[in-house]
């Protein structure tokens, strides 16, 4: 966009922006949602200083969807921009840079990012409900993770062409399915949420392009549905790639390199710690001694100290701000102000930010920062060898990872159904290829009108879970509908159902990339379950409505047990 068309867009919402602003200010309270009188409806949401609006005016799109798409572009903002979005005025300066050609790939970059997201949570079952789904075979996912392990990992990390870079996740995905996920001993913990959004940036990156794909595996749109893909002989060694530029779109493998991994994981928890300090400091919480504030004060001032003389050279204004809030922090309570040590905290936090930045954000966004070209290229070729016998198959089983037929003679009835363990954020669920001649679910509109059923019951189940409700049982014309969030310990005990939280119609939206949900309902039941492994799960079924009611919710409980009892698919 050209800097005119940006003024005249800044002059449309000032308005807006300044009444939010202004009401935030004086009452502590701003809009929510508007409606204009042409029925445009507005959905604004602050994150710090920063405002977002999101608007609609044919009517596709109601509040919910907006304000999901507010918060996975302010996750995706997360994502790409890492730890700089801690500090309001760096982040503005790296969505805004001056230059205009720098500012419209920047914006392109989230524009198409959101754009796949739309796609794919209309599409695709595990960006509806916001979990990974894997490919299940077991024995090619373990052999996958070796290879990643020995042939990707290990050898760019003792290559020297890596520069100062390292890999420490690395993973292959077919479309948005999962095949395998490697992690360096040294790596930090992947959330789910933050693996959803690496693979819907492949997915950007490598658009499913089904035009692409071989001739055999367009020959699954002229034969039956059958309970069985049968794939080729293991061999030793049988591994992960991304191939060339007309398969890309098809199969992809991500290696996740960054320099200094040790230099990250202390940034992050330093920034964490200056994060929960700036704001119990914010609350007006009355100064007294500096260790009342945060108990682990003096943790955090060992850490900070061997933290600034092991960075070396770009230190010096971090040092500055860092001895200015050593003098006021353990002073003499009479003697420093709140908001001394407030603003105190916030320069140390600004360095931080900006350490981060000169450390991993040296190129604008949108840029590659990563291994060479040189080396990619070597790590390709091998890794495309090592999986060339496995492609067709592969992408036959991506769009039929699993089936209903394998269920129908246990489960008379049953239409379709979702599981989602939460903990780990994984997902199973039969396949919905509706845009394929031949499918379980029949042809045509039969196809779309049961992935309509599906899409719709998600949703009804997130506004009651909202509510605080973790069962919702109902018939829905011809068909019977329901919905289960349960919590069970390590063994597989179901655990007592306590009230959750009920949640108002402007919060984050339930998810995994809204907000994290899941993991804050998980952190919430285990108050009183510290001594336990706390596992969350949600089952979601669609049956025949003529199949009795209490034969649905017997069946409920025996897809739960079929889909434990097997053997776990490796993932780290």
């Amino acid at each position: 966009t050209s800097p005119a068309f940006e003024d005249s867009i800044n002059t449309l919402f000032a308005p807006l922006l300044i009444s939010c602003i202004t009401l935030n200010e004086k009452i502590s309270d701003t809009y929510t949602s508007i409606v204009s009188e042409n029925n445009y409806l507005f959905i604004v949401h602050q994150f710090g200083e920063c405002t977002y609006v999101a608007v609609n005016g044919d009517g596709s799109e109601s509040e919910d969807d907006l304000r999901r798409k507010i918060f996975v572009l302010k996750k995706i903002i997360d994502v790409c921009f890492g730890l700089v979005t801690l500090d309001t005025n760096i982040l503005k300066k790296k969505l805004r840079p001056q230059d205009t050609e720098q500012r419209c790939k920047v914006w392109k970059m989230l524009q198409n990012l959101l754009m796949t997201y739309s796609h794919l949570r209309e599409e695709d079952q595990s960006f509806l409900v916001e979990a990974v789904e894997r490919l299940i075979h077991p024995q090619l996912c373990e052999q996958c993770i070796e290879f990643l392990d020995r042939h990707v990992v290990q050898q760019i990390n003792s290559s020297m062409e890596r520069a100062n870079e390292e890999v420490v996740h690395s993973f292959i995905l077919v479309h948005t399915k999962l095949l395998a996920f490697f992690s360096s001993r040294n790596a930090s913990s992947l959330r789910p949420s933050d693996l959803l959004a690496l693979i819907l940036i492949a997915q950007d990156m490598y658009p499913s392009d089904h035009n692409l794909e071989s001739p055999i595996v367009k020959d699954l749109e002229n034969t039956p549905v059958t309970e069985e893909v049968y794939a080729p002989t293991l061999s030793s060694g049988a591994g992960g790639g991304m191939y060339g530029p007309a398969q890309r779109a098809n199969l992809s493998i991500r290696a996740i390199s960054v320099p200094s991994s040790h230099v990250a994981v202390t940034l992050y928890q330093l920034l964490d710690a200056f994060t929960v300090l700036e704001a119990k400091l914010s609350d007006g919480q009355e100064l007294g001694s500096t260790s009342r504030i945060y108990p682990n004060i003096p943790d955090l001032r060992q850490r900070m100290d061997k933290f600034i003389k092991a960075v070396g050279v770009p230190k010096r204004q971090l040092q500055s701000a860092w001895v200015e809030f050593k003098n006021k922090a353990f002073s003499k309570p009479d003697t420093v102000k709140s908001q001394e040590l407030l603003q105190a905290c916030r320069n140390v936090k600004s360095q931080l930010c900006l350490l981060y930045q000169q450390y991993f954000l040296q190129k604008p966004a949108g840029d590659s920062q990563h291994l060479s070209v040189n080396l990619q290229t070597k790590i390709l070729k091998i890794v495309q060898e090592k999986l060339m016998d496995w492609k067709d198959f592969l992408l036959v089983k991506s769009k039929r990872n699993t089936t209903m037929i394998s269920y129908l003679r246990d489960f008379p009835g049953l239409i379709h159904f979702i599981y989602v363990d939460r903990t780990v954020g994984q997902m199973v669920a039969p396949s919905l290829n509706i845009s394929e001649k031949s499918t379980e679910l029949g042809r045509g509109p039969l196809a779309s009108f049961i992935k309509n059923k599906v899409w719709s019951l998600v949703g009804l189940g997130r506004r009651y879970l909202q509510k605080g409700y973790t069962t919702l049982t109902f018939r829905d014309g011809d068909y019977y509908c329901c919905y289960f969030l349960w919590f069970e310990n390590e063994t597989g005990y179901k655990l007592p159902v306590i009230e959750l939280p009920v949640l108002s119609d402007d919060s984050a939206p339930i998810g995994t990339l809204t907000g994290d949900y899941y993991r804050k309902l998980l952190r919430y039941y285990g108050k009183n379950h510290s001594l336990e492994v706390i596992k969350c799960f949600e089952l979601l079924t669609i049956h025949l409505g003529v199949i009795p009611t209490e034969f649905v919710i017997q069946q409920c409980s025996d897809v739960v047990r079929k889909l434990w009892e097997p053997s776990r698919i490796p993932l780290l």
